[in-house]
């Protein structure tokens, strides 16, 4: 029964259960655990949903992945890449952390997984190859570097604005650096400290669990966390008053709109019902165009605000009297007020009220229990809104888990299916989506822990999935406290190790167009970001455009007969040539994109030896051959046998003969003119010569066929 169920069900192979196996698991699963709590939660900062959700993200998709896919060691869950793409495909739609940008992430896992569940289930993980080694190392560079320079603000306490280039961003928070909050300066240096210590001389140490756990104690005993509250009308300065204002009856008409838009929505699927509703109907889609698109324009236009407010920076004046607390502008209290000491910032704003930041930024109240179980919000705009970046991130996430798995087969000895770990990342981001979950995949990190450790099954996944459950059920207060800026550490910890620029010097070396597609993926990335998307696909249609041109002007060689019985190139051995044979090696496919070098190279070889009586083609590197590839030799054989030159080939493989004997090719060249191997072709071309009466030893050419002596 197992092995009959063992391509639907192939956690089957794991049974029988023994104790020992059982023991290494469990072991192997906690210690990826200590390591997937903290990291989740930082990749879900990342991605630009409240920290919790990462946890969502790790307790579900991690034991489908283990179930479904083909690795015992593989660990899925939220990854540093993935998070990334998933935050520059949903940051042009709505505001990190929104209601909206949470319905839209969930989505977005939904669609990654269907994707890459029908690429596994039609076995089409070889479109995966599209994205060459150079593309994905050029990316990973590059998004490495962004994952990074993008945790600054947190790291320095400071506000980052997001636009639509990601380097203005980067130096808007740069020019905030005189504003650093140094206390949370402090955490996050801490946080380095404690994990770099301890992975130099305390390896074996969940060095992310405990730097996460002594942060989160100082910032409780510290009161590090520091909130107040206000209202518009107390800000001082008109004109920032008056943004704050703005903002408020802007989200006051988002509001209404909704309401419009949900009462249309209603009105249409009630006159869908009525046969006589078909000219109120149509009306009712034009209104909704236009509603979506001004509620589309409102959210833009208040996601602006909100970047513009958090620039700001208050001293607040207490309260005196009958006198409320007054917010003035940092260094503008003016004579006689007294300054409370602390510099605020505007952190919600809501029905006119202001939430204040005085102190550092900590996760938060973190909620109980498991995530709602729900099919995510589905809308066609919103999924033909998504579709490009779900194919992008389906397939980088899948290359990322699929050179895991690959890289720890090749330790263990066990067989990966690429296909079947297709599945599992499906299922996995699938399951995932109902229970609000973000996209995820297979982590270089953690599956090395999950190894270490001694995982000897998918079961280690599933304790350590089981561990997360406990986490969600049980120990959520005491994460309220974690510093934001320690889970910046941690990101650009995690990060470090994938910046790796010999990678793209190795591309180089090894083919000058591979190392071009790395570097010009690489310069796209950075200058597309925040839309990774639109960096890889640059690269990608850079590797393929280079490839083409490679392939379009294959090596080309004159051959003569060298001291040794073989035919060589003759510029490079120096080689004689014969007067009445030009005998040429072709290394390449013949396909459209190279068939006029082709003819062009053999017109210009017979001009070079107008005598020539004889063009032997030696075929053994035509590995393909198409239909512009077989009307270019017909036409070549034709023409130059009008002009008394007879076209001979040698060596040619079985894909390509069929194909000339389906077209009628085979029989225009003639069999006779069609050899095995080259000697073969030689010796019976000079036989031809010589009935023909024409002398060839007077010329010098050592292509006639020698025998050993």
């Amino acid at each position: 029964m197992t092995s009959r169920f063992a391509n639907l069900l192939p956690f089957l192979k794991w049974f029988p259960l023994r104790g020992e196996t059982l023991k290494a698991d469990l072991i192997a699963g906690i210690t990826v655990a200590l390591v997937l709590i903290p990291q989740s939660m930082a990749y879900a900062q990342l991605a630009g949903l409240p920290a919790y959700y990462g946890l969502y993200a790790a307790f579900l998709p991690g034991i489908i992945a283990a179930l479904w896919g083909s690795s015992a060691q593989l660990a899925t869950g939220p990854v540093a890449v993935v998070s990334l793409l998933t935050a520059s495909a949903l940051a042009p739609l709505a505001a990190s952390g929104s209601e909206q940008f949470i319905a839209l992430a969930t989505l977005l896992a939904m669609l990654v997984g269907l994707l890459q569940l029908a690429l596994g289930l039609f076995k089409l993980g070889v479109l995966v190859n599209f994205l060459s080694h150079p593309v994905i190392v050029g990316f990973t560079n590059a998004a490495a570097i962004i994952i990074g320079l993008s945790q600054l603000n947190k790291l320095f306490g400071v506000s980052m604005g997001r636009s639509e280039h990601f380097i203005q961003d980067i130096w808007g928070v740069l020019l905030q650096i005189g504003d650093t909050h140094l206390p949370t300066l402090a955490m996050g240096a801490s946080a380095f400290a404690i994990m770099l210590a301890l992975k130099k001389w305390a390896p074996k140490m969940p060095n992310v669990l405990i730097a996460v756990a002594l942060t989160t104690l100082a910032s409780w005993s510290m009161g590090f966390e520091r909130n107040g509250a206000s209202r518009i009308e107390h800000i001082m300065d008109a004109e920032v008053r008056a943004l704050a204002a703005e903002y408020q009856r802007t989200e006051e008409r988002i509001v209404g709109l909704k309401e419009r838009l949900d009462a249309g929505a209603a009105e249409l699927k009630k006159s869908g019902k009525d046969a006589a509703g078909g000219q109120r109907a149509a009306a009712l889609k034009y209104e909704i165009e236009l509603l979506q698109l001004e509620l589309g324009n409102a959210r833009n236009e208040n996601r602006n605000n909100s970047r513009a407010l958090r620039k700001f920076i208050f001293e607040q004046v207490a309260a005196s009297g009958a006198e409320p607390a007054k917010l003035y502008l940092a260094g503008q209290v003016p004579q006689g007020g007294q300054s409370d000491g602390r510099r605020w910032r505007i952190g919600k704003l809501h029905n006119g009220g202001l939430k204040l930041i005085g102190g550092g930024e900590v996760v938060g109240n973190v909620p109980s229990g498991l995530p709602g179980f729900s099919l995510p919000d589905i809308s066609w705009d919103s999924v033909a809104a998504l579709l490009s970046s779900a194919l992008v991130i389906s397939m980088v996430g899948f290359m990322e888990a699929i050179s895991v798995a690959k890289a720890m087969a090749a330790k263990t000895k066990q067989r990966i299916e690429p296909n079947q770990e297709l599945l599992g990342q499906g299922l996995s981001n699938l399951v995932g989506s109902f229970s609000l979950s973000f996209p995820v995949s297979g982590s270089f990190s953690r599956s090395a822990v999950n190894l270490n450790a001694g995982a000897a099954s998918g079961m280690s996944s599933v304790f350590a999935s089981i561990i997360v459950l406990l986490t969600l059920l049980f120990l959520t207060p005491l994460l309220y406290h974690l510093p934001q800026a320690v889970l910046a550490a941690v990101i650009m910890m995690a990060v470090s190790g994938l910046i790796n620029f010999q990678s793209i010097r190795h591309a180089w070396q090894a083919h000058r167009h591979d190392g071009t597609a790395a570097m010009v993926t690489f310069a796209a990335t950075l200058a597309f970001a925040p839309h990774l998307d639109k960096g890889i696909l640059v690269g990608a249609g850079a590797a393929i455009i280079l490839y083409l041109y490679r392939t379009m002007r294959p090596r080309v060689a004159i051959l003569g007969r060298h001291s040794d019985g073989t035919l060589r190139d003759v510029k490079v051995h120096h080689l004689p040539a014969s007067e009445h044979i030009i005998a040429m090696r072709y290394d390449g496919s013949l396909y459209f994109a190279n068939v006029s070098y082709f003819e062009d190279t053999i017109l210009e070889a017979l001009a070079h030896s107008p005598q020539a009586r004889y063009l032997l083609v030696v075929g053994s590197g035509i590995n393909q051959l198409d239909a512009s590839g077989e009307e270019v030799i017909r036409h070549l054989v034709q023409r130059l046998r009008g002009n008394g030159v007879t076209i001979v080939f040698s060596g040619l493989k079985k894909q390509v003969l069929d194909l000339m004997r389906q077209t009628g090719l085979y029989g225009l060249i003639a069999e006779e003119n069609i050899f095995a191997n080259e000697d073969m072709a030689l010796d019976d071309i000079f036989n031809r010569l010589n009935a023909e009466g024409v002398s060839i030893e007077h010329d010098g050419s050592l292509l006639k066929h020698q025998t050993a002596s």
